[in-house]
């Protein structure tokens, strides 16, 4: 994937790969002293279970950058989705050491010997049109706001820490039949799968099943046409959301809050660029706003004399913003 005079000129990479490592230490200096050397930013989390993130740059950049992770232990076939954003949609590089690589608080999972069974994007639209197949989308609930697949069942969780106990609730309603049930289940980019489906097999049943590649797949290699999507896919980084084929979404983001934002949410009177919206209003105080405004003033100066502004990050509260990604 490289640049035409018709596409935007930086590549997105969202990565992840469950694979065992010792010395997390000896990975994250070097991976982070490349990402810097080649200019390339955004997120990247090491754990013993793995790697996981997202990244942009130039095209050489990127692949210098995925040459060295592949060159990692188990990373050699890493499950990497490209697309392409017209400006950087990071503000800086982080290479993070995490206790997961996607948070579930489920210690004794094996994500890569107990995972459930892979589904293509192009098989995805007759196992969840099948009458049987229960359909759980595992993404955060605000992720799910913006856009799901038709029939799937919204857990309403504000992290995906909060899964395992949402499902162990469920899951008598799901054997109601007296049958083990045919779960489907889906995310952004499958890393969040991976684990869930893992989850539901330490958890006795059998036939589980998730998208391979997640959404951010299904949305590249089926067309619009024959779709099961509805709406748009919140993505981690600037772009906000995507539709299908991968092209930027609709969506705005609020910079308190992290909560995508609709063109209607922008005409509300509880709106203010940078510094509150309709979703954080009534959970953020006068003083909180104030960080916030003098922020957007610092920025608007950085801007103006061509220089980037990262800016304070914002309040951790509300829970239902906490990143998982993939």
């Amino acid at each position: 994937m490289t640049d035409t005079p018709d596409t935007p000129s930086f590549r997105v990479a969202a990565l992840y790969q469950f694979t065992p490592f010792d010395d997390l230490l000896a990975l994250q200096k070097p991976l982070a002293a490349l990402c810097e050397e080649e200019g390339v930013q955004g997120t990247i989390l090491l754990a013993s279970e793995g790697i996981n993130g997202t990244i942009a740059g130039t095209d050489a950049g990127i692949e210098t950058v995925l040459g060295h992770i592949r060159a990692l232990p188990g990373c050699a076939n890493i499950e990497v989705k490209e697309s392409r954003a017209p400006s950087m949609p990071f503000y800086r590089m982080k290479v993070r050491i995490k206790k997961e690589i996607v948070t579930m608080g489920q210690p004794h999972l094996d994500p890569v010997g107990d995972v459930g069974t892979y589904v293509a994007p192009q098989d995805w639209n007759a196992l969840i049109d099948d009458p049987d197949t229960i359909v759980i989308d595992t993404r955060n609930d605000y992720e799910v706001d913006i856009g799901t697949f038709t029939g799937a069942i919204d857990p309403k969780t504000a992290s995906f820490g909060d899964f395992p106990e949402w499902f162990r609730a469920k899951r008598a309603e799901f054997e109601k039949d007296g049958k083990s049930p045919k779960i489907a289940m889906f995310c952004t980019g499958g890393i969040r799968c991976e684990k869930s489906t893992a989850f539901l097999k330490s958890e006795g049943l059998d036939e589980v099943y998730h998208l391979k590649g997640g959404i951010l797949s299904y949305l590249e290699h089926i067309p619009e046409e024959e779709s099961r999507w509805e709406g748009e896919c919140f993505v981690f980084d600037e772009r906000v959301s995507v539709r299908h084929g991968l092209e930027p979404g609709d969506y705005t983001l609020c910079r308190a809050c992290r909560i995508p934002l609709t063109a209607e949410d922008l005409k509300s009177e509880l709106y203010e660029h940078g510094i509150t919206c309709p979703s954080c209003y009534g959970e953020r105080t006068d003083k909180q706003r104030a960080r916030y405004a003098e922020r957007q003033r610092q920025a608007a100066l950085a801007k103006a004399r061509g220089e980037g502004h990262i800016g304070v990050k914002p309040v951790k509260k509300p829970k239902k913003v906490q990143q998982n990604g993939g």
